[in-house]
């Protein structure tokens, strides 16, 4: 009979500071490991802590709960299967990204990151220290590598632990989603497990942290690079599997492989999965969304009741006489078809009583920018003073494009606590409504069937802060303005680049200066979940004060 050697895999959700109650994840997926008498458990990168710490790493008193958190976990888990888990570790006054081996009621072995991301939302350089030693960890006769999760993405690490004779390679991880990243990912393995002539194991974090979402899909790799075995998209799931050694090297037994979906399913069960965790992470269990009878509000409607459930979300429409007929029934029909609390709030008279208030002191009373903006800002008045008092986090509603360039009012439309819809541009916007609309799964909590109306979706949008406005009014068509937003923010590409496509010089000068005129804007705007390679906050770091322009070769 060939040698066996058990392993499960613990896909699970940590919270960033919740130590006790990480380790108590993590000893609960022991215990289930030791009941399928396996002989290893694997966790993530920086389980016990949570991902990603950041400053919050630096603190000693933070530092020593960790410590004595492992300490404790070595103890529980003594009696059974060895335990790998991810956690900050301190050595010699050094701070490092360390994975932990616990055996027989002690730390057998620690494994400490040696390349460390400094690029995108990643910043470790900042606070960890590097380490090049490696080695490897013998256990039931199999020797096992490991690779935290940026050591397994260049070329050397996964090289050196072949040469070491390493059986296997674990790469526990804390990778966030971003389209394309799980193919990416796969790709890169298997080139490691080209280079150590082994089979490899990458185990993810699932979840939402802040902007980042951990996506799992955790998976095996033969030495071969052959898909073996991947666990689901966004799901917390322990599973088992086996090696064997039926000659002089260990294989893994294949198991199942769970399905992805294709990028729309991804980015929408992303962005469910960013809104549920920081509600459920920040200690909210309702949100409050002010309803325009626009896409936008009704696409972040359907997100939070899928995520929630319809009795957890409270919409608000707060019309003025610029609302349209149309728009007041697109509200309503919207949240008849979602289940959720409506209420309905005009705001003439706090208009009225505003602009009496301030006519003294404005130089116009015309209808101006500034009169629309305190239509705006009432409404932000108003939907904060009922978060406060009902309890309820406000979710905002401004898309990718309008946070681009500034297209929202601060403290007025842009007001919240979360924005699920941040990094989705305003054609992705009504994409994924029809996806919505003709898609559903297990994990929406929302109704099957057309939940965003085809009115909704068809009508030209406007903000209705004025007569007869459109967006087109101020902005390009969402079509043109996006590919434009695209090259200058996404791909980082010129002014130069963006005429090349055939867009006209003047159009693509005022669409920079307005992403760089509005990043004040962005500085003070809610957070939201990541699912571009370039997302606002993190992936893209600017100065709030700016006055470079590029100085474009094209002339007009």
């Amino acid at each position: 009979m060939p040698e066996r050697f058990r392993i499960a895999v613990a896909q699970l959700n940590p919270t960033v500071g919740d130590i006790s109650g990480n380790c108590h994840k993590a000893h609960r997926a022991w215990c289930e490991g030791r009941e399928a008498t396996a002989q290893l458990v694997i966790l993530s990168e920086m389980f016990v802590s949570g991902y990603q710490t950041q400053d919050l790493v630096v603190k000693g008193a933070f530092l020593k709960h960790c410590a004595d958190a492992i300490n404790q976990l070595a103890v529980d888990c003594a009696d059974g299967p060895a335990l790998a888990i991810g956690a900050p570790h301190v050595d010699d006054g050094q701070l490092y990204n360390a994975y932990f081996f616990l055996h027989r009621g002690r730390i057998a072995h620690v494994e400490r990151k040696t390349i460390l991301p400094n690029y995108s939302v990643f910043d470790e350089q900042r606070v960890f220290c590097s380490n090049a030693d490696r080695r490897i960890f013998e256990l039931g006769g199999v020797r096992i590598g490991t690779l935290i999760c940026e050591d397994a993405w260049h070329e050397g690490p996964a090289r050196n632990l072949g040469q070491q004779r390493a059986d296997i390679i674990l790469v526990p991880n804390g990778s966030p989603y971003h389209r394309g990243k799980f193919e990416e990912r796969q790709q890169v393995m298997a080139q490691r497990v080209q280079e150590a002539e082994c089979p490899l194991i990458y185990v993810n974090l699932v979840g939402g942290q802040d902007d980042q979402v951990f996506d799992g899909a955790s998976f095996a790799l033969s030495a071969g690079a052959e898909l073996l075995w991947r666990l689901p998209l966004l799901a917390e799931q322990i599973d088992h599997f086996e090696l064997v050694k039926p000659s002089d090297r260990w294989q893994i037994c294949g198991g199942k492989q769970s399905r992805l979906g294709d990028h729309w399913e991804r980015d929408y069960h992303v962005l469910v999965t960013a809104l549920r965790d920081y509600l459920t992470k920040s200690g909210f269990e309702q949100v409050l969304i002010g309803l325009s009878g626009g896409v936008d509000s009704a696409l972040v409607t359907t997100i939070a009741v899928d995520a929630l459930g319809a009795e957890n979300v409270h919409c608000v429409m707060m019309p003025s006489e610029f609302t349209s007929s149309q728009s007041l029934n697109d509200a309503k029909a919207i949240v008849e078809t979602l289940g959720c609390a409506y209420d309905c709030i005009p705001i003439d008279a706090s208009r009225s009583t505003v602009t009496a208030t301030l006519k003294p002191f404005l130089q116009s009373t015309e209808s101006t920018l500034t009169d629309e903006n305190i239509q705006s800002r009432l409404r932000g008045l108003l939907l904060m003073a009922l978060s406060n008092n009902l309890g309820k986090m406000l979710l905002t509603t401004g898309n990718k494009s309008e946070v681009a360039v500034g297209y929202a009012t601060i403290y007025g439309d842009m007001v919240g606590g979360y924005n699920p819809i941040k990094d989705l541009y305003k054609t992705s916007v009504f994409a994924m409504c029809e996806w919505r609309n003709g898609s559903h799964h297990s994990w929406m909590k929302g109704p099957k069937g057309i939940v965003v109306p085809n009115s909704v979706i068809a009508k030209p949008p406007t903000a209705e802060l004025r007569a007869n406005q459109a967006d087109s009014d101020t902005l390009p068509d969402y079509e043109c303005l996006d590919k434009i937003l695209e090259i200058l923010i996404d791909r980082d590409g010129s002014v130069d680049e963006c005429v090349a496509c055939g867009f006209e010089l003047d159009m693509v000068r005022a669409i920079e200066h307005r992403i760089y005129a509005s990043e004040y804007k962005r500085f003070q705007s809610a957070p939201g979940p990541k699912v571009s390679q370039r997302a606002f906050w993190l992936d893209r770091r600017y100065p709030i004060v700016n006055r470079w322009r590029e100085q474009n070769q094209t002339q007009p």
